[in-house]
C-alpha cells in the first residue's frame, strides 16, 4: 500500500527551498523565451505595454504567493494547495462535509497546471535548440524554419534526462538548480547593462546596427526579390492570399541581398546601387523619435515600433494591452508556489516554506524581470522594433548580437556573445523543467498516497525517496506535449518560403499561406498551462480564506482582503481571454477558445473519474460525519 511507503526525509534550508522555486520561475530564460510571444501576440499595439503588463502580472502573483505563504504556516505538509484544500475545510465546523470534493477540484486543477508546464518548457527548450542548430550548422538547418525532425526527438531525449535528473532525489537536483541559478542570472544582469549601455551610447541620429540575415551591421542593406527553390518570386501574403498594389499587380517578399561567396550583405549607396565594399555604403542611422514609435499604415491601422523615451517602457499605454500582456507573463512568473509541495524535504516547514514562496518571487520576479525586461524594451529602436521581435525565433538571441557585436567589435564576436547566453538559457531551461516536473510529480504522489488517483502514483523509491512511478509518466505526458507545441510554433505568421531541402525537413512542414491560417500551438499550450494556473490560484486564495475563517489568527485584511483581490484578479484575466479576440486587433480567437475548450474536457473527465473512482471505492462525496484533519 502507498500508505506502507517511507517517507522522505528533510534535509532543505531556506536557501534550498528558494533556490528551488526560483529555478523554475528563471528569469534568464524566459526573457528569451517569451519576448517574441509577447511582441506577436496582440500586435500591431499590444507589445507597448509589455513592462506594466509584467508587473500587473507580478502584483497578482504576490497576492496569491502571500496566500499560499500563510496556508503554508497553517498546514506545513506536502501536496501543496491540494493538502491545504483537505486540512482548510476538515478544521470548519460544517463545511467539513466538502472537504474531499475541494480536495479532489484542487488537486485536478494542479495537474491542468503542473502536468502541461512540463511539456510547454519540453517544446521550447526543442525551439532553442533547433535554432542554436541553425546557428552552428546554417547549411543544414534553416533560420526560419525549426527542423520538426530535429525538436521531436530532442523533446523525447530532453524529457527523459532531466525526469532522470528528479529520478535521483531532491538533493541532486537542488545542487543543479543552485548552480542554473548563479549562471542565469549573472548572464542576464550582464545582457541588461549591455542593452541599456547601447541605448546611451546611441542617441538619436548616429550610426547604430540593425541585422542583415543575422548580421549586424552598420550600413544599408540592398534588397532583392524573395524566391522560392525553383526560382519563382514570392508574394507578400494577407490573410494567406496575394498582396496587389493600386495597379492590381503583385507585391513580392523583399529580403537583404547577400555575397553568394562570403554571405555577408551587400551595402547600398546613395545612389541606390548595390555595393560590395560596406564603406561605400550609406550609414544606417538610429531613430528613437515619437513619429517612428508608432506608425500607420494606407487603412490607418497603428503598429507599434519602439519606445520614444524610458518613461514610454514604464507607462501603461491601455487596459486591453495590460491584460494581454499579464495574461502571458503568468508563464514567466509561476513557481513560486512549487516549493509548497516540498514540505517533506524542508528541515523546518513551518518557517522556511513561506519565506522561500516570498523571497522567490521577489528576487526574480519584483527585481530580476523588471530590470532585464526595461532593459530589452529600452533598447529596441528603428533597427530592431516590436514586429521585428515578433517575427524572429529568437528576439533576444538577435539584440544580443547587435549589443554584442558594438561592445565587442566585430559580428563573430557579437554571434559569440549571444551563443554563450544562450547556452546559460538553456541551463536555465534544464533547471525550471526539472522544478516543475519535480513539483508537478509531488502533487500526483500526494493524490496517489491518497487513493484519488491510481495509487502507484503514491509510490516512493526506497533507496532516492523520489515519487519515481508519478516523475516517469510525467516526463512521457511532458514529451508528447513538448512535441504538440513545437507542431506550428509558426501558426499566424507568414513565414518565408523554406530555404532547406533534406532530411530534417523531410515532413511536419506546411506552405506560408497554411501557417497564416493555423492556430499558434506554441500559444495554446502556453494558455493551457496559464489557465490551470489562473484556476489553482483562484482556489488556493478562496481556501486562504476558509482556513483562516475560524482561527484564532484570524485577520481581515491578511486572509479576506488579499485573497480576493488575488482572486479577482486571476479570474478577470482568464475572463478577458473570451472577449479580448473581438475588442483587440491582432489578437487571435482561435489560441484562447482551443485552450479554454480544452480545459473543459479536462473538468468534465475529472468530475467523471471522480463520481466513478468514488463509487467503486465506496467512498463518500458529502462527508456525513466530521473527520480530523490528517496528521501533518
Amino acid at each position: 500500500m502507498a500508505n506502507a511507503q517511507p517517507v522522505t526525509r528533510g534535509t532543505l534550508g531556506v536557501t534550498g527551498l528558494t533556490m528551488n522555486a526560483m529555478a523554475l520561475i528563471a528569469p534568464g530564460a524566459f526573457l528569451w523565451l517569451t519576448f517574441q510571444m509577447q511582441s506577436l501576440y496582440g500586435a500591431p499595439m499590444a507589445g507597448c505595454a509589455m513592462w506594466f503588463g509584467i508587473l500587473f502580472a507580478l502584483l497578482l502573483c504576490l497576492a496569491t504567493a502571500y496566500s499560499y505563504a500563510e496556508l503554508s504556516k497553517l498546514y506545513p505538509g506536502p501536496g501543496s494547495s491540494y493538502l491545504y484544500a483537505e486540512q482548510a475545510f476538515l478544521s470548519k465546523t460544517h463545511a467539513y462535509k466538502f472537504a474531499r470534493i475541494a480536495k479532489f477540484i484542487t488537486g485536478w486543477a494542479s495537474h491542468l497546471y503542473y502536468w502541461v508546464y512540463p511539456g510547454v518548457m519540453v517544446g521550447v527548450t526543442a525551439l532553442l535548440a533547433s535554432f542554436l542548430m541553425s546557428q552552428f550548422f546554417p547549411d543544414t538547418f534553416s533560420a526560419t524554419y525549426n527542423s520538426p525532425l530535429f525538436m521531436w526527438m530532442f523533446c523525447v531525449v530532453f524529457s527523459l534526462g532531466v525526469a532522470y535528473i528528479a529520478y535521483r532525489g531532491v538533493t541532486g537536483t537542488t545542487a543543479v538548480n543552485v548552480v542554473i541559478n548563479i549562471v542565469q542570472i549573472s548572464a542576464l544582469l550582464v545582457f541588461s547593462v549591455m542593452a541599456l549601455g547601447y541605448r546611451a551610447q546611441h542617441p538619436q541620429g548616429s550610426v547604430g546596427y540593425h541585422l542583415s540575415n543575422g548580421t549586424a551591421v552598420t550600413y544599408q542593406v540592398a534588397q532583392e526579390v524573395v524566391k522560392d527553390d525553383k526560382g519563382v518570386p514570392q508574394p507578400v501574403l494577407v490573410d494567406g492570399k496575394p498582396s496587389l498594389d493600386k495597379e492590381g499587380k503583385p507585391i513580392y517578399q523583399m529580403q537583404d541581398m547577400k555575397d553568394e561567396k562570403t554571405g555577408d550583405p551587400i551595402g547600398i549607396d546613395a545612389k541606390g546601387r548595390p555595393v560590395l565594399d560596406s564603406k561605400l555604403a550609406m550609414p544606417f542611422t538610429v531613430d528613437y523619435s515619437p513619429e517612428g514609435a508608432i506608425t500607420k499604415d494606407d487603412k490607418g491601422i497603428e503598429t507599434f515600433n519602439y519606445h520614444a523615451t524610458a518613461s514610454s517602457v514604464v507607462a501603461p499605454h491601455g487596459f486591453n494591452f495590460i491584460f494581454i500582456q499579464a495574461a502571458i507573463a503568468i508563464l514567466i512568473l509561476v513557481g513560486f508556489e512549487s516549493v509548497t509541495a516540498m514540505a517533506d524535504e524542508a528541515k523546518n516547514p513551518k518557517k522556511d516554506i513561506p519565506r522561500a514562496v516570498l523571497l522567490s518571487l521577489v528576487i526574480q520576479g519584483a527585481i530580476c524581470y523588471l530590470i532585464e525586461y526595461f532593459a530589452a524594451n529600452y533598447m529596441l529602436h528603428n533597427g530592431y522594433t516590436v514586429p521585428m521581435a515578433g517575427a524572429s525565433g529568437a528576439p533576444i538571441g538577435d539584440m544580443m548580437v547587435i549589443v554584442g557585436t558594438w561592445l565587442f567589435g566585430s559580428a563573430a564576436a557579437g554571434k559569440a556573445f549571444m551563443l554563450v547566453q544562450a547556452f546559460t538559457v538553456f541551463l536555465a531551461l534544464i533547471g525550471t523543467t526539472l522544478s516543475c516536473l519535480s513539483t508537478g510529480a509531488r502533487v500526483t504522489y500526494a493524490m496517489g498516497r491518497d487513493e484519488e488517483v491510481p495509487s502507484h502514483f503514491g509510490l516512493l523509491h526506497g533507496k532516492t525517496m523520489s515519487p519515481y512511478r508519478a516523475i516517469w509518466v510525467l516526463s512521457i505526458i511532458s514529451a508528447v506535449i513538448g512535441i504538440i507545441t513545437t507542431v506550428v510554433y509558426l501558426g499566424g505568421t507568414t513565414p518565408a518560403a523554406l530555404d532547406k531541402h533534406n532530411i530534417w525537413y523531410s515532413f511536419g512542414i506546411f506552405a506560408p499561406e497554411v501557417y497564416a491560417a493555423l492556430p499558434n500551438t506554441l500559444v495554446i499550450t502556453t494558455l493551457i498551462s496559464n489557465f490551470g494556473t489562473f484556476l489553482l490560484y483562484m482556489i488556493t486564495c478562496w481556501i486562504a480564506m476558509v482556513a483562516f475563517k475560524e482561527h484564532h489568527s484570524f485577520n481581515g485584511f491578511k486572509h479576506v482582503v488579499i485573497p480576493v483581490l488575488g482572486l479577482v484578479a486571476n479570474l478577470s484575466i482568464m475572463l478577458f481571454y473570451l472577449v479580448g479576440p473581438f475588442t483587440v486587433a491582432g489578437m487571435s480567437w482561435k489560441e484562447p477558445y482551443i485552450a479554454l475548450a480544452f480545459c473543459g474536457v479536462w473538468g468534465i473527465y475529472g468530475a467523471l473519474y471522480f463520481l466513478k473512482s468514488s463509487k467503486l471505492k465506496n467512498k463518500e462525496l458529502i462527508l456525513t460525519r466530521k473527520q480530523a484533519p490528517v496528521s501533518l
